[in-house]
């Protein structure tokens, strides 16, 4: 089998090592006969070595767990990972599979937690685990399956392809993924059965009247001759029946494929098209499931993946933004493809100063060790400065923008290190539509991009991407790479952020860990648990600042922010500038940080000088009775963590 060149110079792997390894993972998904290797074929060329060497550990972990005597199993299954992991820390290997892998893990800087996942319940399959009901049944499918695509969707994301997330979908996806899974185990009932594993869900057993021992007695009927032992053959057609059917009407998800980027709908049409192909063998089959696996026929395959093919190369080249031009196919790129050219740049090469305020002021002169490392901002008061005006509360969203600008030119000026604005909360997706949308409005119309390109700042994105519009994944994503090399000032971006949200996902992080002998749990310490955040680098909270005359932090950076200095004030977010920033930081600068120990003596006051009625720099004057800037306390209250109902471009 001639060795695809094209491909691997395609992704840049030019190392003979590394190409042996690559193929030995070809050839292995190849032989599987599945629909694994087919599929890789309709991804971009210098996608598909990483694609083998993910199928073929899949392959490998589902060999180990299937062959010899359980306690074998396990301890070749947990020498195999062991020795995966290893491998990963230093970089190499001697095992061809787990050398692709490795290589692929560390070139595309894949998070683990998936295989992690994927590894933990093939394990579990090895004592012959069974599944009661099908929640049970479809918890495990996911867990293996969800695994294998949530490490392809982190290889297109690297690659500049970001898969949108919809809540409302999530359901359509996982029934998709369930049909493989039923389509999977009735073609590998022969195997199952003849090992004594009962894969599918005793619940449609139940259904059908029959038992695992019953189930297994037909199996050997079926591979045997001499008398029958009156195991029942009509239930088992039923049961076939049964779940080949709902396989059918879960690979029928028009919905999914449509939210999908053409490309991709093109690669998922095709599976679901050969998963068809498949529950027709099945059918034909019927009971002679018992014995063999069906074969899917060469020539009925070929006709759905040509065509995909051909629609996949299109699709690639003109209608996503990975292609095999971008993806460098013709030899021209020295390393894997990145998002050079599908980013937005900034418009000089040398990174500008920050903007001055229009009145002049200018910061007082603090030494650097007196400054916050980090400032975390919650920006609270958009929607009632806009109601004592008589404007929509997304007309406040939008003034609050330009406040937002304002202070980050206002951290550029007096060298601040780290600055985190919560824009969106999690809880904020309770509130109407249309502010939802103006809430949004502050990414998707440029003012952070346009903020944050032409000066030294690095942009990063806190949050989950579920639910949130795709255009706006891309971007903060986008912004993140595009200025990842930047040593200036660290704006971090709270969008669809919950603390909670962040700390239980951290824990299920650590849970899946320590449960795939990664971690031992009696060593867990808070260095650890922060290893698995989100952002696990970003520095502990020195200054949260809360505009809008609310005194509580809302969930934000519960972590980060357990020894922060809080500081609040009065004034509504749209009547904020960098000389408010200014002011909090003075605040800090004046309090001793004493994290458990004596107090030391207090530095002198500052004071951020500030005329009495500043020049306004946007917004109409606000009438009598609004308090003015700069006001406000400086000690927190007892309040709930949680505040769907705060107002600020995000609370």
């Amino acid at each position: 089998m001639p060795r695809p060149r094209s491909v691997y110079r395609a992704a840049a792997i030019d190392d003979p090592h590394l190409v042996e390894a690559y193929e030995a993972c070809r050839t292995a998904v190849r032989r599987a006969g599945g629909t694994e290797y087919r599929t890789a074929q309709l991804m971009p060329p210098a996608l598909r070595p990483a694609l083998w060497a993910i199928y073929a550990a899949g392959r490998v972990m589902d060999d180990i767990a299937d062959t010899g005597d359980p306690d074998g199993r396990k301890a070749l299954f947990d020498a195999w990972t062991t020795a995966f992991y290893d491998d990963l820390r230093n970089g190499a290997g001697t095992d061809p599979v787990r050398r692709a892998l490795v290589h692929t893990m560390r070139t595309w800087d894949l998070p683990t937690d998936g295989l992690s996942a994927a590894f933990a319940a093939t394990r579990a399959d090895i004592d012959g685990r069974t599944h009661p009901t099908w929640q049970a049944w479809s918890a495990y499918s996911q867990a293996v399956n969800t695994s294998f695509f949530a490490q392809g969707a982190a290889l297109l994301a690297a690659a500049g392809l970001y898969l949108p997330l919809r809540l409302r979908y999530l359901e359509a996806a996982r029934q998709w993924v369930d049909a493989l899974g039923i389509i999977d185990n009735l073609e590998d009932l022969a195997e199952d059965l003849a090992q004594g594993r009962i894969t599918l869900p005793l619940e449609v057993l139940d259904e059908h009247a029959l038992t695992a021992a019953n189930l297994t007695s037909a199996a050997r009927d079926a591979t045997r001759s001499g008398p029958p032992s009156g195991a029942p053959v009509a239930p088992v057609e039923a049961l076939i029946g049964r779940l080949a059917a709902r396989a059918r009407l879960g690979l029928a998800q028009p919905d999914l494929f449509r939210e999908l980027p053409p490309a991709l709908a093109v690669v998922a049409r095709a599976v679901s098209d050969i998963g068809r192909l498949r529950l027709d063998g099945v059918e034909r089959a019927g009971t002679d499931l018992l014995r063999r696996r069906p074969r899917l026929p060469c020539l009925a395959t070929w006709r759905i993946f040509i065509p995909a093919r051909l629609k996949a190369h299109v699709a690639w080249t003109f209608l996503t933004p990975i292609s095999p031009a971008r993806s460098g196919c013709d030899g021209t790129t020295a390393r894997p493809p990145t998002l050079a050219g599908l980013l937005p740049t900034p418009r000089s090469d040398t990174p500008a100063p920050a903007r001055p305020h229009p009145s002049g002021a200018r910061p007082p002169a603090w030494p650097a060790h007196r400054l916050p490392g980090h400032v975390a901002v919650v920006m609270d008061g958009n929607g009632r400065w806009a109601t004592d005006r008589g404007l929509s509360r997304t007309e406040g969203h939008r003034a609050g923008g330009e406040s937002m600008r304002d202070v980050v030119h206002g951290a550029l000026e007096v060298g601040l290190r780290h600055l985190t604005l919560y824009a969106f909360s999690t809880e904020n997706w309770r509130r109407r539509p249309e502010e939802i949308d103006g809430l949004l409005a502050l990414v998707r119309d440029n003012v952070v991009e346009e903020t944050v390109l032409d000066h030294d700042i690095r942009a990063r994105w806190a949050g989950s991407a579920e639910g949130l519009p795709q255009d706006i994944q891309e971007k903060l994503v986008r912004l993140e790479h595009v200025t990842g090399k930047r040593t200036g000032l660290t704006l971090t971006l709270c969008i669809n952020y919950g603390g909670r949200i962040e700390l239980t996902r951290a824990a299920a992080s650590l849970a899946r860990a320590a449960a795939a002998g990664r971690i031992d749990p009696a060593h867990i310490s808070e260095r650890t648990f922060a290893a698995h955040l989100a952002l696990p680098d970003l520095p502990d909270v020195d200054l949260l600042w809360r505009t809008g005359g609310e005194q509580r932090t809302s969930n934000l950076l519960p972590w980060h922010a357990a020894y922060a200095e809080l500081h609040f004030t009065d004034t509504r977010w749209p009547d904020v500038d960098r000389r408010d920033l200014w002011q909090a930081i003075a605040t800090y600068t004046d309090r001793a940080r004493n994290f458990g120990a004596v107090p030391g003596p207090s530095a002198p006051a500052t004071v951020v000088p500030r005329p009495a009625a500043p020049p306004a720099v946007h917004g109409p004057t606000p009438p009598p009775g609004t308090p003015g800037p700069g006001s406000g306390s400086g000690s927190a209250a007892g309040q709930p963590a949680c505040d769907a109902d705060a107002d600020a471009p995000g609370r």
